[in-house]
């Protein structure tokens, strides 16, 4: 092969196995592909992967362009051929006449008697041998320098394919959710015992009741693992005088290799997850491929500063930059640049990311649990999550939340507390660990699980079956989604749809806003998820507790009353355009609703109407197919829209009433702050008569009007909502078994009779006390 030639390829190579990984569904996948790769562009007629078992002894025939397709598993001892000597030798084994040297030896099966030059160049993990990559032609040929050098390229990086993969293949997906149900939980707290089993925590000895930030529902009673971090600014390395070309060549391996492993870990988490949900190493990656951030590392280098050093400097400034922003969502990134860095310094010191390999199920207990630290984790073996550090907005808690294990943030004092030999109770929905439990604690949670897994067993029984009442009334439940992993969750616990698709993790999780073509790619999973079920649809709710990095949002005294939802969309109406195209783009894929949030009135949504006209006609133009028959919904979730309900639902083809934000506003009480947290109440009378009030509007219109929020995943609510005149319900996923169950247990009539005593009470009290007392009587 020309020397241009082979100095391409080695230019290429990163290039070219990034995109053969991306396109590749498993390992052996990207070493057949890469195989291909590799022989045609050294123009030879054979190429071949062998991977060393873990014996160190064995070589097995794992990929091959050229020879027999029966060779693939065949092996070989390193004593044994010219590959074999690349092992022993620890080097590149290069010949013109293969038959002709003392080590040849033919095997039978490959059918290589027509092969007459060889060069196999062998690949490591650290110091140890882990496979050989073989390079063969049937004429003579002698390989030059730039050949051996691109090969050897090729083969180091292959080494970080296969090491990467080890770690990370057996990450498979959880088949249950380990979340608990609200109500479950909230009879535990309200029975006693773990709060008394707690005060006497306090007194015993190295028992601790501890509180966080409820990341993940669910809970956990087991051991710990404790993960401890190896980081830039952690581990004392002692800085070498190197040339300054060696140091930057150091840099630029160890970049290439924290690359290729930002790669794996989305490529691992998409198939876990879904892509998007996958997007949080995309981000990673581009931070690793930004010119800005490598040119600052660089520029230390140069100034003679070795290259860990330069790392660490650089991320260190990054990490501080984003702590001091007053954003949540902003501040959690530094945690991502720790992430960052960490990999880079692995490289650069020899390390690799180990999977926290785990004999049995255990609780994860760190100061801080990054995204690399759940991408390389045995989920089947992780059972719960407790850490000091993070909260909601960070990307653990994402994939955490996603993964389904239960979790709790922001422990202070936790690893003070926890030993390797403790014992940890983790309750993933009121943010409480129990360190070290006694045994009345851990009986009422060893009770419940019981409770739980036998309430499971009874609902997955009627999983498939309608939510019809006895008397024949049938109610629609649909998921609350966010994630294309959620698709997963909604589907187990029987959803007929999506009531609420949140569109706003695709834009929160990159740098810029996506384009339409993105967009629509994960609309289309979506609703392609659901075949023949409808979808609904939100458009950008962003404002108030949801920011997004690249879009500049002004400070304002009261956000939630602020430049939010659909009031942003329309002052930016680019935007707008962009997502309505986007799902209109999407629409043919399936049953898909449009639904407007944050609508005050009739002329937002004629406007609205308009543009997506617009929208249409510019599709149709550029010969973009969609469907016709895409249905227009609003969220009631403002008193305005409340009591212009009449005027509204004669605009759209259904109404949608979300109570988390309908009792925020009607209320004056910010749902996020713990200092009026007690007025925020679904129970009130102004809350339960604005419901009816909108229920009513829809029947006497003849369209649907469903609910959606927290209110709607308890089953006595179910019933009240029933009896307001309301037949559809978006929840939480995990909730539509419970609900469902109440359902199917009640009739329509008692379900009305409960909503007019409800109606006539005049305090929010009473009318919980009622409530609880009815969901008593009916056992729900």
């Amino acid at each position: 092969m020309p020397e241009e030639a082979g100095e391409q390829l080695g230019l290429r190579t990163l290039e070219d196995i990034s995109a053969l990984i991306l396109q590749s569904h498993d390992l052996q996948e990207t070493l057949d592909n890469i195989v291909n790769l590799v022989a045609k562009r050294m123009s030879s007629e054979v190429c071949s992967i062998y991977l060393l078992e873990e014996d160190g002894e064995t070589l097995r025939l794992h990929a091959t362009r050229g020879l027999s397709r029966l060779s693939v598993g065949i092996t070989m001892k390193i004593s044994e051929g010219l590959t074999g000597l690349a092992v022993e030798q620890r080097g590149v084994v290069a010949t013109d006449n293969a038959p002709l040297h003392p080590r040849y030896k033919y095997f039978r099966k490959t059918k290589e008697e027509k092969v007459l030059s060889f060069l196999g160049v062998p690949f490591f993990e650290r110091d140890r041998p882990i496979g050989v990559l073989v390079i063969q032609n049937r004429e003579s040929r002698t390989f030059t320098p730039q050949e051996i050098s691109a090969v050897s390229t090729i083969a180091w990086q292959i080494s970080s394919i296969v090491s990467n993969a080890k770690l990370l293949d057996s990450i498979r997906k959880k088949e249950e959710e380990r979340a608990f149900y609200a109500a479950e939980v909230d009879r535990l707290r309200k029975g006693g015992t773990p709060k008394e089993a707690v005060r006497g925590n306090r007194k015993g000895a190295g028992s601790t009741a501890l509180t966080g930030i409820g990341i993940s529902p669910g809970f956990a009673l087991g051991k710990v693992s404790i993960l401890h971090h190896r980081g830039p600014a952690e581990e004392a390395v002692l800085e070498r005088a190197r040339p300054r070309a060696e140091e930057l060549n150091l840099f630029h391996q160890a970049l290439e290799k924290a690359r290729i492993q930002t790669i794996y870990m989305e490529k691992r988490m998409g198939e876990i997850l879904s892509e998007a949900d996958a997007a949080i190493f995309h981000s990673h990656l581009m931070i690793l491929e930004d010119r800005g951030f490598i040119g600052k590392i660089t520029a230390l280098i140069e100034e003679g500063v070795g290259a860990h050093r330069a790392v660490s400097q650089v991320v260190e400034a990054y990490v501080a930059a984003f702590a001091r922003m007053e954003d949540p969502y902003l501040r959690e990134r530094s945690a991502d640049m720790e992430d960052i860095g960490r990999r880079i310094c692995d490289a650069l010191n020899g390390h690799s990311r180990q999977k926290e390999r785990l004999r049995d199920e255990r609780i994860i207990v760190a100061r801080e649990l990054l995204p690399s630290d759940l991408a390389i984790m045995d989920h089947g073996k992780v059972i719960g999550i407790a850490t000091e550090k993070g909260n909601r907005n960070a990307h653990a808690a994402i994939m955490a939340r996603a993964l389904g294990i239960p979790a709790v943030f922001g422990v202070e004092g936790l690893l003070k507390r926890v030993g390797v030999r403790s014992e940890v109770v983790v309750d993933g929905n009121s943010g409480c660990v129990y360190v070290n439990p006694d045994q009345g604690v851990k009986q009422e949670y060893v009770r419940l699980q019981g409770e739980f897994d036998q309430k499971q067993r009874e609902l997955e029984e009627i999983r498939d079956l309608p939510a019809r009442t006895l008397d024949g009334c049938t109610v629609s439940l649909l998921a609350n989604i966010g994630l294309l992993s959620d698709l997963r969750v909604a589907h187990l616990h029987g959803a007929e749809g999506v009531g609420l698709y949140r569109t706003e993790f695709p834009f929160m999780t990159r740098s810029s806003f996506p384009t339409r073509q993105v967009q629509a790619v994960v609309y289309r999973k979506v609703l392609e998820g659901f075949p023949g079920l409808p979808v609904n649809i939100r458009t950008l709710d962003i404002g108030g507790d949801k920011e997004l990095s690249y879009f500049p949002h002004p400070r304002e005294d009261n956000p939630f009353l602020g430049w939010r939802s659909m009031r942003l969309s329309l002052d930016r109406e680019e935007i707008l355009r962009e997502q309505l195209a986007a799902v209109l783009i999407a629409s043919v894929g399936g049953r898909c609703n449009l639904m407007f949030p944050m609508i005050s009135g009739v002329d937002e949504v004629r406007r609205i109407k308009g543009i997506l006209e617009q929208v249409k006609e510019d599709l149709l133009r550029e010969g973009k197919a969609f469907a016709p028959d895409i249905g227009l919904g609003v969220m009631v979730e403002l008193p305005a829209a409340v009591l212009g309900a009449e005027m509204l639902v004669k605009e759209v083809d259904y109404l949608s009433i979300g109570t988390n934000d309908l009792i925020q506003y009607t209320l004056a009480c910010d749902r996020n702050n713990p200092l009026v947290r007690k007025w925020y109440d679904p129970y009130h009378p102004a809350v339960l008569h604005s419901i009816k009030k909108v229920a009513d509007a829809a029947t006497a219109a003849g369209k649907p009007a469903s609910l959606c929020g927290e209110m709607a995943g308890e089953p006595i609510n179910a019933l009240l909502l029933m009896g307001l005149g309301l037949r559809s319900f978006s929840l939480s996923a995990p909730s539509i078994p419970r609900v469902k169950e109440a359902v199917r247990r009640i009739t329509l009539e008692k379900a009305q009779l409960v909503a007019e005593r409800v109606l006539a009470m005049e305090s929010a009290q009473s009318i919980r006390s009622f409530l609880e007392a009815t969901q008593r009587e009916l056992g729900l």
